[in-house]
Protein backbone atom coordinates (compact mmCIF):
# COMPACT_ATOMS: atom_id res chain seq x y z
CA UNK A 1 0.00 0.00 0.00
CA UNK A 2 1.35 3.41 -0.65
CA UNK A 3 1.48 6.16 2.18
CA UNK A 4 0.01 9.61 1.75
CA UNK A 5 -0.74 12.15 3.56
CA UNK A 6 -4.14 13.78 3.11
CA UNK A 7 -6.00 17.03 5.15
CA UNK A 8 -9.05 17.44 5.82
CA UNK A 9 -11.03 20.00 7.61
CA UNK A 10 -13.77 19.19 10.31
CA UNK A 11 -15.72 20.51 13.27
CA UNK A 12 -16.61 18.99 16.75
CA UNK A 13 -17.54 19.83 20.40
CA UNK A 14 -15.24 19.12 22.79
CA UNK A 15 -15.70 19.20 27.07
CA UNK A 16 -12.72 20.78 28.82
CA UNK A 17 -12.05 18.91 32.00
CA UNK A 18 -13.25 22.15 33.65
CA UNK A 19 -16.82 21.64 32.19
CA UNK A 20 -17.52 18.28 32.33
CA UNK A 21 -16.53 19.00 36.60
CA UNK A 22 -19.50 21.48 36.17
CA UNK A 23 -21.38 19.80 34.66
CA UNK A 24 -21.29 17.06 37.09
CA UNK A 25 -21.41 19.02 40.16
CA UNK A 26 -25.02 20.81 38.62
CA UNK A 27 -26.65 17.49 38.33
CA UNK A 28 -25.95 16.37 41.88
CA UNK A 29 -28.51 16.33 44.33
CA UNK A 30 -27.96 17.76 47.89
CA UNK A 31 -26.67 14.71 49.40
CA UNK A 32 -24.63 13.97 46.53
CA UNK A 33 -22.68 17.34 46.36
CA UNK A 34 -21.97 16.72 50.20
CA UNK A 35 -20.62 13.47 49.78
CA UNK A 36 -19.21 14.60 46.65
CA UNK A 37 -17.53 17.53 48.31
CA UNK A 38 -16.44 15.61 51.27
CA UNK A 39 -14.21 13.37 49.24
CA UNK A 40 -12.66 16.71 47.93
CA UNK A 41 -11.75 17.57 51.57
CA UNK A 42 -10.65 14.22 51.84
CA UNK A 43 -8.48 14.25 48.77
CA UNK A 44 -7.00 17.33 48.31
CA UNK A 45 -4.94 19.48 51.06
CA UNK A 46 -5.34 23.02 49.32
CA UNK A 47 -8.95 22.68 49.99
CA UNK A 48 -10.63 24.03 53.16
CA UNK A 49 -13.35 24.72 54.87
CA UNK A 50 -14.76 28.08 56.01
CA UNK A 51 -15.33 26.81 59.55
CA UNK A 52 -12.05 24.97 59.51
CA UNK A 53 -10.36 28.10 58.85
CA UNK A 54 -11.84 29.94 61.15
CA UNK A 55 -10.83 27.38 63.78
CA UNK A 56 -7.62 27.61 62.34
CA UNK A 57 -7.05 30.99 63.34
CA UNK A 58 -8.61 30.89 66.68
CA UNK A 59 -6.27 28.29 67.66
CA UNK A 60 -2.94 29.88 66.04
CA UNK A 61 -4.18 33.02 68.39
CA UNK A 62 -3.99 31.42 71.18
CA UNK A 63 -1.08 30.10 70.70
CA UNK A 64 0.22 33.18 69.49
CA UNK A 65 -0.39 35.00 72.69
CA UNK A 66 0.87 32.18 74.89
CA UNK A 67 4.18 32.36 73.54
CA UNK A 68 4.04 36.24 73.34
CA UNK A 69 5.31 36.15 69.29
CA UNK A 70 3.47 38.59 67.00
CA UNK A 71 2.52 37.36 63.27
CA UNK A 72 3.82 38.22 60.85
CA UNK A 73 4.28 35.89 57.57
CA UNK A 74 0.37 37.15 56.55
CA UNK A 75 1.97 39.37 54.25
CA UNK A 76 4.41 37.46 53.09
CA UNK A 77 2.03 34.42 52.71
CA UNK A 78 0.21 36.41 50.56
CA UNK A 79 2.77 37.87 48.33
CA UNK A 80 4.39 34.31 47.55
CA UNK A 81 0.40 33.08 47.26
CA UNK A 82 -0.06 35.85 44.35
CA UNK A 83 3.05 34.64 42.61
CA UNK A 84 2.54 31.13 42.59
CA UNK A 85 -1.26 31.90 40.92
CA UNK A 86 0.41 33.54 37.87
CA UNK A 87 2.70 30.21 37.53
CA UNK A 88 -0.63 28.43 36.77
CA UNK A 89 -2.60 28.60 34.04
CA UNK A 90 -6.34 29.50 34.69
CA UNK A 91 -7.42 26.63 31.65
CA UNK A 92 -6.57 23.67 30.82
CA UNK A 93 -5.90 22.50 27.16
CA UNK A 94 -9.16 21.13 25.30
CA UNK A 95 -9.70 17.50 24.39
CA UNK A 96 -8.11 16.60 27.86
CA UNK A 97 -8.40 15.10 31.83
CA UNK A 98 -7.37 16.32 34.99
CA UNK A 99 -5.02 12.89 34.88
CA UNK A 100 -3.33 13.96 31.60
CA UNK A 101 -1.91 17.06 32.34
CA UNK A 102 -2.02 17.11 36.49
CA UNK A 103 -0.84 14.46 38.61
CA UNK A 104 -3.70 12.34 40.85
CA UNK A 105 -3.54 13.11 44.52
CA UNK A 106 -2.68 10.13 46.73
CA UNK A 107 -5.25 7.84 47.88
CA UNK A 108 -5.36 7.09 51.72
CA UNK A 109 -4.92 3.93 52.85
CA UNK A 110 -7.51 1.45 53.59
CA UNK A 111 -6.83 1.05 57.29
CA UNK A 112 -6.94 4.60 58.25
CA UNK A 113 -9.95 5.13 56.43
CA UNK A 114 -11.85 2.33 58.04
CA UNK A 115 -10.20 4.18 61.86
CA UNK A 116 -11.40 7.66 60.88
CA UNK A 117 -15.34 6.18 60.03
CA UNK A 118 -15.54 4.45 63.29
CA UNK A 119 -13.63 7.11 64.86
CA UNK A 120 -16.44 9.87 64.04
CA UNK A 121 -19.06 7.39 63.48
CA UNK A 122 -22.70 8.41 64.72
CA UNK A 123 -24.64 5.22 66.77
CA UNK A 124 -27.25 4.70 64.78
CA UNK A 125 -30.72 4.43 66.96
CA UNK A 126 -31.94 1.03 66.89
CA UNK A 127 -35.54 -0.01 66.30
CA UNK A 128 -37.11 -3.25 66.24
CA UNK A 129 -39.01 -4.95 63.34
CA UNK A 130 -42.09 -6.78 63.24
CA UNK A 131 -40.68 -10.26 63.20
CA UNK A 132 -38.18 -9.08 66.11
CA UNK A 133 -41.06 -8.06 68.55
CA UNK A 134 -43.01 -10.95 67.26
CA UNK A 135 -40.06 -13.25 68.33
CA UNK A 136 -39.79 -11.54 71.58
CA UNK A 137 -43.40 -12.14 72.48
CA UNK A 138 -43.08 -15.75 71.20
CA UNK A 139 -40.22 -16.66 73.56
CA UNK A 140 -42.32 -15.43 76.16
CA UNK A 141 -45.35 -17.65 75.21
CA UNK A 142 -45.18 -21.43 76.58
CA UNK A 143 -44.87 -23.39 73.53
CA UNK A 144 -43.63 -27.04 73.23
CA UNK A 145 -40.85 -27.46 71.00
CA UNK A 146 -43.00 -28.37 68.18
CA UNK A 147 -45.29 -25.39 68.01
CA UNK A 148 -42.38 -23.20 68.41
CA UNK A 149 -40.23 -24.44 65.20
CA UNK A 150 -44.36 -23.93 63.46
CA UNK A 151 -44.09 -20.51 64.94
CA UNK A 152 -41.32 -19.43 64.42
CA UNK A 153 -41.76 -20.60 60.67
CA UNK A 154 -45.71 -18.75 60.22
CA UNK A 155 -43.49 -15.42 61.78
CA UNK A 156 -40.99 -16.06 58.72
CA UNK A 157 -44.07 -15.88 56.19
CA UNK A 158 -45.21 -12.27 57.43
CA UNK A 159 -44.28 -9.53 55.70
CA UNK A 160 -43.89 -5.63 56.67
CA UNK A 161 -48.01 -5.34 56.60
CA UNK A 162 -48.81 -7.89 59.24
CA UNK A 163 -50.54 -10.13 56.51
CA UNK A 164 -48.97 -13.45 55.86
CA UNK A 165 -47.80 -14.13 52.90
CA UNK A 166 -48.05 -18.22 52.09
CA UNK A 167 -51.17 -20.85 53.33
CA UNK A 168 -50.70 -22.72 56.20
CA UNK A 169 -50.37 -25.89 53.48
CA UNK A 170 -47.40 -24.47 52.05
CA UNK A 171 -45.83 -24.12 55.86
CA UNK A 172 -46.74 -27.34 56.67
CA UNK A 173 -44.62 -28.52 53.76
CA UNK A 174 -41.76 -26.76 54.44
CA UNK A 175 -41.33 -28.14 58.65
CA UNK A 176 -39.64 -31.22 58.52
CA UNK A 177 -41.39 -34.41 57.93
CA UNK A 178 -39.85 -36.04 61.54
CA UNK A 179 -41.85 -33.91 63.29
CA UNK A 180 -45.07 -35.70 62.07
CA UNK A 181 -47.22 -32.75 61.99
CA UNK A 182 -50.90 -32.11 60.99
CA UNK A 183 -52.62 -28.68 59.44
CA UNK A 184 -55.01 -28.98 62.71
CA UNK A 185 -51.73 -27.89 64.63
CA UNK A 186 -50.25 -25.42 62.18
CA UNK A 187 -53.72 -23.57 62.48
CA UNK A 188 -54.08 -23.71 65.98
CA UNK A 189 -50.38 -22.18 66.45
CA UNK A 190 -51.49 -19.57 63.63
CA UNK A 191 -53.94 -18.62 65.61
CA UNK A 192 -52.37 -18.15 68.61
CA UNK A 193 -49.94 -16.08 67.01
CA UNK A 194 -52.89 -13.87 65.85
CA UNK A 195 -53.67 -12.77 69.12
CA UNK A 196 -50.11 -11.24 69.24
CA UNK A 197 -49.65 -7.74 69.61
CA UNK A 198 -50.50 -5.73 67.11
CA UNK A 199 -53.84 -7.56 67.24
CA UNK A 200 -54.83 -8.62 63.60
CA UNK A 201 -51.05 -10.19 62.77
CA UNK A 202 -50.69 -13.01 60.53
CA UNK A 203 -53.43 -12.77 58.59
CA UNK A 204 -54.59 -13.71 55.12
CA UNK A 205 -56.60 -11.08 54.08
CA UNK A 206 -58.41 -8.07 54.67
CA UNK A 207 -61.33 -9.40 55.94
CA UNK A 208 -59.71 -12.05 58.63
CA UNK A 209 -57.87 -8.90 60.28
CA UNK A 210 -60.71 -6.95 61.04
CA UNK A 211 -62.27 -9.92 62.43
CA UNK A 212 -59.60 -10.49 64.95
CA UNK A 213 -59.47 -7.41 65.46
CA UNK A 214 -63.37 -6.91 66.17
CA UNK A 215 -63.22 -9.97 68.70
CA UNK A 216 -59.95 -8.38 70.31
CA UNK A 217 -62.00 -5.04 71.14
CA UNK A 218 -60.62 -3.92 74.78
CA UNK A 219 -64.16 -2.39 75.42
CA UNK A 220 -67.58 -4.23 73.83
CA UNK A 221 -69.06 -1.86 71.64
CA UNK A 222 -72.90 -1.77 71.00
CA UNK A 223 -72.28 -2.43 67.35
CA UNK A 224 -69.48 -4.79 67.75
CA UNK A 225 -71.96 -8.00 67.23
CA UNK A 226 -73.37 -6.39 64.08
CA UNK A 227 -69.92 -5.61 62.86
CA UNK A 228 -68.26 -8.70 63.17
CA UNK A 229 -71.25 -9.73 61.11
CA UNK A 230 -71.15 -7.90 58.27
CA UNK A 231 -67.25 -8.78 58.15
CA UNK A 232 -68.22 -12.20 58.19
CA UNK A 233 -71.12 -12.55 55.63
CA UNK A 234 -71.52 -9.35 53.54
CA UNK A 235 -67.68 -8.07 53.27
CA UNK A 236 -68.33 -8.07 49.41
CA UNK A 237 -71.86 -5.62 49.67
CA UNK A 238 -68.99 -3.32 51.68
CA UNK A 239 -66.72 -3.35 49.20
CA UNK A 240 -69.36 -2.25 46.71
CA UNK A 241 -70.58 -0.20 48.50
CA UNK A 242 -74.12 -1.49 48.10
CA UNK A 243 -75.75 -0.18 51.41
CA UNK A 244 -79.10 -0.74 50.45
CA UNK A 245 -78.54 -4.35 50.52
CA UNK A 246 -76.47 -3.66 53.67
CA UNK A 247 -79.49 -2.27 55.52
CA UNK A 248 -81.45 -5.19 54.35
CA UNK A 249 -79.10 -7.92 55.05
CA UNK A 250 -78.49 -6.75 58.90
CA UNK A 251 -82.28 -5.00 59.51
CA UNK A 252 -80.80 -1.99 60.49
CA UNK A 253 -81.37 1.69 59.51
CA UNK A 254 -79.17 4.29 57.51
CA UNK A 255 -77.74 5.81 60.67
CA UNK A 256 -76.63 2.59 62.59
CA UNK A 257 -75.19 1.22 59.39
CA UNK A 258 -73.48 4.05 59.89
CA UNK A 259 -71.68 4.20 63.06
CA UNK A 260 -71.03 -0.10 62.17
CA UNK A 261 -68.81 1.29 59.19
CA UNK A 262 -67.63 3.91 61.66
CA UNK A 263 -66.53 1.08 63.76
CA UNK A 264 -65.38 -1.13 60.97
CA UNK A 265 -62.95 1.84 59.73
CA UNK A 266 -61.15 2.33 62.99
CA UNK A 267 -59.47 -0.80 62.67
CA UNK A 268 -56.15 -1.11 61.67
CA UNK A 269 -56.02 -2.48 57.92
CA UNK A 270 -52.33 -2.64 57.97
CA UNK A 271 -51.26 -3.87 61.84
CA UNK A 272 -48.07 -4.61 61.22
CA UNK A 273 -47.63 -0.83 59.79
CA UNK A 274 -47.67 0.19 63.61
CA UNK A 275 -44.01 -1.42 64.46
CA UNK A 276 -41.41 -0.61 61.87
CA UNK A 277 -37.65 -0.42 61.35
CA UNK A 278 -37.45 1.91 58.89
CA UNK A 279 -36.13 5.32 58.95
CA UNK A 280 -37.45 8.55 58.00
CA UNK A 281 -35.78 10.30 55.25
CA UNK A 282 -35.49 13.96 55.34
CA UNK A 283 -35.32 16.38 52.65
CA UNK A 284 -33.10 19.78 52.52
CA UNK A 285 -34.23 22.16 50.69
CA UNK A 286 -31.45 23.68 48.26
CA UNK A 287 -33.05 27.10 47.72
CA UNK A 288 -35.22 29.00 50.27
CA UNK A 289 -38.43 31.38 49.48
CA UNK A 290 -40.20 34.09 51.79
CA UNK A 291 -41.52 37.28 51.50
CA UNK A 292 -39.75 40.52 52.70
CA UNK A 293 -41.47 43.99 52.50
CA UNK A 294 -44.63 42.41 50.24
CA UNK A 295 -41.83 41.11 47.93
CA UNK A 296 -40.45 37.22 47.16
CA UNK A 297 -37.21 37.08 48.14
CA UNK A 298 -34.76 33.80 46.63
CA UNK A 299 -31.93 32.81 48.15
CA UNK A 300 -29.73 29.73 48.77
CA UNK A 301 -29.77 27.37 51.75
CA UNK A 302 -26.51 27.59 53.54
CA UNK A 303 -26.66 24.88 55.70
CA UNK A 304 -27.03 22.73 52.34
CA UNK A 305 -23.46 22.28 52.07
CA UNK A 306 -20.16 24.19 53.50
CA UNK A 307 -18.85 27.02 51.59
CA UNK A 308 -14.71 26.20 50.87
CA UNK A 309 -11.87 28.20 50.36
CA UNK A 310 -8.33 27.57 49.64
CA UNK A 311 -5.76 27.01 52.33
CA UNK A 312 -3.46 29.81 52.16
CA UNK A 313 -0.79 27.95 54.51
CA UNK A 314 -0.22 25.19 52.63
CA UNK A 315 -0.71 27.39 48.77
CA UNK A 316 1.99 29.58 50.41
CA UNK A 317 4.57 26.31 51.02
CA UNK A 318 4.77 26.36 47.01
CA UNK A 319 7.38 28.20 47.27
CA UNK A 320 9.04 27.09 49.64
CA UNK A 321 9.59 23.23 48.09
CA UNK A 322 12.96 22.86 46.68
CA UNK A 323 11.63 19.04 45.30
CA UNK A 324 10.21 19.70 41.88
CA UNK A 325 7.98 16.67 41.86
CA UNK A 326 6.59 18.17 45.24
CA UNK A 327 6.39 21.46 44.16
CA UNK A 328 4.49 20.03 40.76
CA UNK A 329 1.98 18.29 42.72
CA UNK A 330 0.97 21.25 45.38
CA UNK A 331 0.47 23.39 42.03
CA UNK A 332 -1.53 20.46 40.62
CA UNK A 333 -3.41 20.42 44.10
CA UNK A 334 -4.08 24.22 43.97
CA UNK A 335 -5.43 24.09 40.34
CA UNK A 336 -7.95 21.34 41.31
CA UNK A 337 -9.04 23.00 44.54
CA UNK A 338 -9.53 26.51 42.33
CA UNK A 339 -11.16 24.52 39.81
CA UNK A 340 -13.64 22.49 42.30
CA UNK A 341 -14.52 26.03 43.80
CA UNK A 342 -15.36 27.32 40.46
CA UNK A 343 -17.25 24.95 39.25
CA UNK A 344 -19.50 24.99 43.01
CA UNK A 345 -20.20 28.83 42.48
CA UNK A 346 -21.19 28.39 39.27
CA UNK A 347 -23.73 25.50 40.45
CA UNK A 348 -24.82 28.17 42.86
CA UNK A 349 -25.54 30.87 40.84
CA UNK A 350 -27.01 28.44 37.68
CA UNK A 351 -29.48 27.08 40.75
CA UNK A 352 -30.68 30.57 41.94
CA UNK A 353 -30.97 31.91 38.48
CA UNK A 354 -32.93 29.38 37.73
CA UNK A 355 -35.22 29.13 40.95
CA UNK A 356 -35.55 33.28 40.65
CA UNK A 357 -37.00 32.76 37.50
CA UNK A 358 -39.52 29.84 38.22
CA UNK A 359 -40.84 32.27 41.74
CA UNK A 360 -40.82 35.53 38.97
CA UNK A 361 -43.66 33.12 37.12
CA UNK A 362 -45.21 31.21 39.94
CA UNK A 363 -46.07 34.23 42.06
CA UNK A 364 -49.94 33.53 41.87
CA UNK A 365 -49.10 29.61 43.49
CA UNK A 366 -47.28 31.09 46.37
CA UNK A 367 -49.93 33.58 46.91
CA UNK A 368 -53.30 31.39 46.43
CA UNK A 369 -51.90 27.93 46.24
CA UNK A 370 -51.94 25.16 42.87
CA UNK A 371 -55.41 26.14 41.95
CA UNK A 372 -53.37 29.76 40.99
CA UNK A 373 -50.71 27.37 39.04
CA UNK A 374 -49.56 28.85 35.35
CA UNK A 375 -48.38 26.73 32.90
CA UNK A 376 -44.98 26.38 32.76
CA UNK A 377 -42.13 24.18 30.44
CA UNK A 378 -38.26 24.16 30.56
CA UNK A 379 -37.98 26.05 27.33
CA UNK A 380 -39.86 29.31 29.00
CA UNK A 381 -36.88 29.18 31.62
CA UNK A 382 -34.36 28.38 29.52
CA UNK A 383 -35.09 31.32 27.07
CA UNK A 384 -35.97 33.41 29.52
CA UNK A 385 -32.33 32.89 31.52
CA UNK A 386 -30.45 32.18 28.26
CA UNK A 387 -29.78 28.48 28.65
CA UNK A 388 -30.20 25.28 27.35
CA UNK A 389 -33.55 22.85 27.91
CA UNK A 390 -30.54 20.23 29.31
CA UNK A 391 -29.14 22.63 31.20
CA UNK A 392 -32.48 23.48 33.15
CA UNK A 393 -32.99 19.91 33.28
CA UNK A 394 -30.66 19.16 35.39
CA UNK A 395 -31.08 21.93 37.72
CA UNK A 396 -33.92 21.36 38.27
CA UNK A 397 -33.69 17.44 39.01
CA UNK A 398 -33.62 16.51 42.58
CA UNK A 399 -33.25 20.27 43.70
CA UNK A 400 -35.81 21.22 46.02
CA UNK A 401 -37.57 24.56 46.90
CA UNK A 402 -38.92 25.71 50.70
CA UNK A 403 -41.81 27.79 50.69
CA UNK A 404 -44.55 28.94 52.82
CA UNK A 405 -46.79 26.22 51.73
CA UNK A 406 -44.11 23.46 51.86
CA UNK A 407 -41.17 21.73 50.34
CA UNK A 408 -41.73 21.07 46.67
CA UNK A 409 -39.07 19.90 44.12
CA UNK A 410 -38.64 22.40 41.63
CA UNK A 411 -39.85 20.17 38.71
CA UNK A 412 -43.11 20.33 40.58
CA UNK A 413 -43.59 23.90 39.26
CA UNK A 414 -43.45 23.06 35.27
CA UNK A 415 -46.70 21.51 33.68
CA UNK A 416 -48.46 21.28 30.35
CA UNK A 417 -50.99 23.89 29.96
CA UNK A 418 -54.91 23.33 28.61
CA UNK A 419 -56.80 26.00 26.47
CA UNK A 420 -59.77 27.46 28.05
CA UNK A 421 -62.43 28.96 26.06
CA UNK A 422 -61.71 32.55 26.44
CA UNK A 423 -58.80 31.78 24.72
CA UNK A 424 -56.03 31.86 27.60
CA UNK A 425 -54.08 28.84 29.69
CA UNK A 426 -54.92 26.69 32.39
CA UNK A 427 -51.90 24.75 33.78
CA UNK A 428 -52.23 20.76 34.57
CA UNK A 429 -51.58 21.38 38.10
CA UNK A 430 -54.34 23.88 38.44
CA UNK A 431 -56.99 21.59 36.88
CA UNK A 432 -55.73 18.59 39.17
CA UNK A 433 -56.68 21.09 42.30
CA UNK A 434 -59.82 21.96 40.81
CA UNK A 435 -60.51 18.65 40.64
CA UNK A 436 -59.85 17.72 43.61
CA UNK A 437 -61.49 20.62 44.96
CA UNK A 438 -64.85 19.45 43.37
CA UNK A 439 -64.57 15.72 44.50
CA UNK A 440 -63.92 17.07 48.26
CA UNK A 441 -66.84 18.98 47.79
CA UNK A 442 -69.32 16.56 46.96
CA UNK A 443 -71.80 14.92 48.24
CA UNK A 444 -71.39 11.63 50.25
CA UNK A 445 -74.30 9.55 48.53
CA UNK A 446 -73.95 10.72 45.31
CA UNK A 447 -70.45 11.69 44.18
CA UNK A 448 -69.38 13.32 41.03
CA UNK A 449 -68.44 11.31 37.71
CA UNK A 450 -65.80 12.16 35.31
CA UNK A 451 -67.88 13.24 32.85
CA UNK A 452 -70.09 15.22 35.40
CA UNK A 453 -66.69 16.80 36.40
CA UNK A 454 -65.71 17.65 33.13
CA UNK A 455 -68.82 19.04 32.15
CA UNK A 456 -68.23 21.43 35.54
CA UNK A 457 -64.62 22.56 33.98
CA UNK A 458 -66.56 23.23 30.66
CA UNK A 459 -68.45 25.77 32.75
CA UNK A 460 -66.21 27.28 34.24
CA UNK A 461 -64.42 27.89 30.66
CA UNK A 462 -61.68 25.09 30.97
CA UNK A 463 -62.35 22.38 27.78
CA UNK A 464 -60.94 18.91 29.30
CA UNK A 465 -61.90 15.80 28.11
CA UNK A 466 -63.53 13.14 30.46
CA UNK A 467 -60.56 10.64 29.84
CA UNK A 468 -57.99 13.40 30.77
CA UNK A 469 -60.01 14.02 34.35
CA UNK A 470 -59.80 10.85 34.53
CA UNK A 471 -56.58 10.66 34.14
CA UNK A 472 -55.95 13.46 36.77
CA UNK A 473 -58.27 11.54 39.05
CA UNK A 474 -55.91 8.54 39.27
CA UNK A 475 -52.39 10.43 39.05
CA UNK A 476 -53.63 12.04 42.47
CA UNK A 477 -54.83 8.17 43.72
CA UNK A 478 -58.69 9.40 43.80
CA UNK A 479 -61.00 6.54 43.35
CA UNK A 480 -64.10 6.50 40.81
CA UNK A 481 -67.07 7.69 42.17
CA UNK A 482 -68.56 4.22 42.35
CA UNK A 483 -65.74 3.50 45.23
CA UNK A 484 -65.95 6.85 46.55
CA UNK A 485 -70.58 6.37 47.26
CA UNK A 486 -70.72 6.29 51.49
CA UNK A 487 -73.58 7.07 53.86
CA UNK A 488 -74.26 11.25 54.20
Amino acid sequence: MKQALHLRLGQHLTMTPQLQQAIKLLQLSTLELQTEIQEALDSNMMLETEEDNEQNVASKSESTEESGLENSSNSSDDDSLIMQREEIPNDLPVDSAWDDIYDAAPQQSTANREFDSREFEIPESSSESLQEHLVWQMELTPFSDTDRIIATTIIDSINDDGYLDTTTEDILQSLPDDLDIELDEVEAVLHRIQSFDPVGVAARDLRETLAIQLKHLPIESAWQAKAQELVAHHFDLLANRDYTQLMRRLAVVEDELKEIIQLIQSMQPRPGSQITDSKPEYIVPDVIVKKVKERWVVELNADAAPKLRVNNHYASLIKQVNNSADSTYMKNQLQEARWFIKSLISRNETLLKVASCIVERQQGFLEYGDEAMKALVLHDVAEEVEMHESTISRVTTKKYMYTPRGIFELKYFFSSHVTTAAGGECSATAIRALIKKLIAAEKPNKPLSDSKIANILEEQGINVARRTVAKYREAMNIPPSNERKRLS
